[in-house]
């Protein structure tokens, strides 16, 4: 979820808290990613306790936005999917190059 109060959930307390500690899990997790093959700084406890936090996290979203009557079960799809018979399929050409400055 990018944008929780855009989603359905709102600006309530609980949601703002849920949002504030995601933020700060994924934080860390980002800050302490190392390249392949690097032991990570993290104990294998302490990541696999992240994974359960933002479970957590993610089914108590997906909770208040059930009791707000919001059905958030958007998924991408594939185009030949048969549950896509209607959905509108928005071609994306390659962009334009530029001139460089030299070749003007």
């Amino acid at each position: 979820m990018s944008n929780d109060s855009q989603s359905g959930i709102g600006d309530s307390k609980e949601a703002r808290i849920l949002r504030a500690v995601r933020k700060a899990l994924t934080g860390i997790v980002k800050d302490t990613a190392t390249k392949p093959g690097m032991k990570h700084p993290l104990s294998d406890h302490t990541i696999e306790d992240i994974r359960q936090c933002l479970g957590l996290i993610a089914a108590r979203e997906q909770e208040l936005l059930e009791e707000a009557g919001i059905d958030n079960n958007a998924k991408p799809r594939f185009t030949d999917d048969p549950e896509v018979q209607n959905a509108v399929v928005v071609p994306i050409g390659k962009p334009k190059t530029r001139k460089k400055k030299d070749e003007e």
